[in-house]
């Protein structure tokens, strides 16, 4: 249905467990085909699906998605694949908190001051180039 192979998590160009991690709405839409049988028994379509799809709910899904992950790898024998996963997912805690951290150390007046008094400055040296206008 979405066109990606969850058995070859490496393939692609970036792998398509890159881009799991990165693309909420491939993710959704991976989550979706997955209960599609289900879905449908319910009378949900896949746009109603995404809506109510909301932010706890869409974390809740990806760790549930990622275990199972992990669970069907290591039980077909592929510890590889597996361990690839539970990488992945690592690497989202930690980006995540990466972020966060740098987004609460910003200082947001000394940002906008710093980049008013460029302005300032690229403004001043503009005007002071131009020829002067006689009447």
């Amino acid at each position: 249905m979405t066109g990606i192979n969850l058995l070859e998590p490496e393939s692609g160009d970036p792998p398509v467990l890159t881009r799991l991690g990165t693309d909420e709405m491939m993710l959704c839409d991976v989550i979706y085909s997955l209960c599609k049988t289900q879905a449908d028994v319910s009378g949900i379509s896949d746009e109603d699906f995404g809506l109510r799809l909301g932010g706890d709910a869409i974390l809740h899904a990806q760790e549930a998605f990622y275990e199972e992950l992990i669970d069907f790898f290591r039980q077909r024998g592929r510890p590889d694949r597996a361990k690839a996963v539970e990488k992945q997912r690592r690497w989202i805690v930690l980006a995540v908190d990466k972020v966060t951290t740098v987004i609460e150390k910003l200082d947001l007046e000394a940002e906008v001051e710093r980049v008013g008094a460029e302005l300032d400055q690229e403004l001043g040296e503009l005007c002071g180039s131009l020829p002067e206008l006689s009447e």
